[in-house]
């Protein structure tokens, strides 16, 4: 329609009119999806890890995802709504490590005018997860896809082939032991009333000997590095992640209890990726572990606060309330990290972290008090006994755990500690020292041979 003469007022109404048409007609052909078009791509991340690869696309909205699995060869096609190719996307493609276990190479392409398609290219059959995280922290909106093998890793067997020299060395030293192992086996047919009679009489020679058990097994410590990945855990104001840290004086420790002939460990994250929490303790259980020892960096909003600390699990609230205020901060971590909270096993996962038991944190306390004891003999401490709080990562209703704040990451001072490789020799070595303490004085129990 063409609109011919007419005075001024009149072409300017027209003109209004026409505008408005246009702009209700956009709304009504673009669809909702169109509408949200122009989000802005803050960084794209991926963190591979053995147990899964984590691709992450944080930007200022939520973006909507469509995908598919091919295979011959096996690939996973997403597309992304409401995007155009940038160079922010073009990262990912140099991100994409070498060493990556699911991923050989990522392609990235404006599929259709305002659809952005990835391609990931995979080394092998998957298991792909995608969910979007609401804003939390220093992170705005994040779409996640975490790559899972489709046949999941065996920590305990890795860890039997691993140690297998180690155990074989120590068959050949205790072939007593040896044959009670194999004996042990069998007494896990006992029924639970019949372990517990027995477990109850008194055994005043047992008490004499407390320090030298009856017979050698490995002893597995599962050290748990906190936070990692999308979670850097607090930040020093010299710009230290709490992640880096711990990981480095975790794979200290590791090395230290290694060298034992009597032990064994387990790192639930050896690399720079997130773990949540109760599959920290999932893990801890899966390789059956005597001892579960988490490591991090306490911070503070006051840069004043100082020293190392110990903490076991408490059911009946906080020893204090600076205790309960990590705790509070500690248990964040999934939401900081990037829980998946629409997995099935979420209901199983809670039920786990609700299976605490007075046997576990008694003796829970007698190993952090053991390595209390040994860092106080040459670093400061922020209290001078163990302290208990609702720790989510330290409910293994089985495993005597610990949480050590290995120093104020939030105090400068301390900060440039923590960097400091003696320090953290010192640190490794003063919870080896603990744990050997602990075990003189509480011999572990008979356990089949793990495999």
């Amino acid at each position: 329609m063409k609109f011919i003469g007419g005075n001024r007022t009149n072409r300017l109404k027209r003109r209004e009119l026409l505008k408005r048409i246009a702009q209700t007609s956009a709304l009504i052909f673009l669809g909702p999806s169109q509408i949200a078009w122009g989000a802005k791509l803050v960084a794209v991340r991926i963190w591979p890890a053995e147990d899964y690869t984590r691709v992450t696309l944080e930007s200022d909205k939520v973006l909507k995802v469509s995908h598919q699995l091919l295979t011959n060869p096996h690939r996973l096609v997403v597309d992304v709504e409401g995007l155009e190719l940038n160079n922010t996307i073009k990262e990912l493609v140099a991100k994409v490590n070498s060493n990556d276990p699911y991923i050989a190479q990522v392609r990235v392409g404006q599929f259709q005018p305002k659809v952005v398609r990835l391609v990931f290219d995979l080394k092998e059959s998957i298991q792909p997860q995608l969910f979007t995280l609401d804003p939390v922290g220093n992170y705005q909106n994040r779409l996640v896809f975490d790559l899972y093998p489709t046949v999941a890793n065996d920590p305990l067997m890795e860890l039997v082939r691993q140690s297998a020299k180690k155990e074989a060395a120590l068959d050949a030293d205790d072939p007593i032991g040896a044959i009670a192992r194999r004996e042990a086996q069998k007494a896990e047919t006992k029924k639970p009333n019949e372990i517990a009679k027995s477990e109850s009489k008194p055994d005043s020679k047992a008490d004499n000997k407390a320090a030298k058990p009856s017979h050698r097994r490995l002893l597995t410590i599962a050290i748990d590095p906190g936070h990692g990945g999308e979670d850097p855990g607090a930040i020093g104001k010299r710009g230290s992640r709490e992640k880096d840290i711990v990981l480095a004086i975790s794979r200290r420790l590791k090395q230290k209890i290694e060298a034992e002939p009597d032990m064994r460990t387990y790192l639930t994250r050896d690399g720079d990726y997130f773990v949540p929490l109760h599959v920290r303790v999932n893990k801890a259980r899966r390789v059956q572990a005597d001892l579960f020892v988490s490591i991090h960096a306490d911070a503070f909003i006051k840069p004043q606060a100082r020293g190392a600390s110990v903490f076991a699990l408490s059911q009946h609230g906080a020893t204090s309330s600076a205790a309960r205020w990590l705790a509070n901060k500690e248990n964040g971590a999934d939401l900081i990290g990037g829980l998946n909270i629409k997995t099935q096993d979420k209901q199983v996962a809670q039920l786990l972290l609700d299976m605490s038991t007075t046997a576990q944190i008694k003796d829970s306390l007698k190993l952090g008090d053991a390595v209390l004891k040994q860092i106080g003999g040459f670093a400061k401490l922020h209290k001078p006994q163990v302290e208990q709080a609702s720790f989510a990562v330290l409910k293994a209703p089985d495993v005597p755990s610990i949480l050590i704040e290995t120093a104020f990451i939030s105090n400068p001072e301390e900060e440039a500690r923590l960097n400091d490789h003696e320090y953290q020799e010192q640190i490794a070595q003063a919870i080896l020292r603990g744990i050997r303490s602990y075990f003189a004085k509480n011999p572990p129990v008979a356990k089949s041979r793990q495999i």
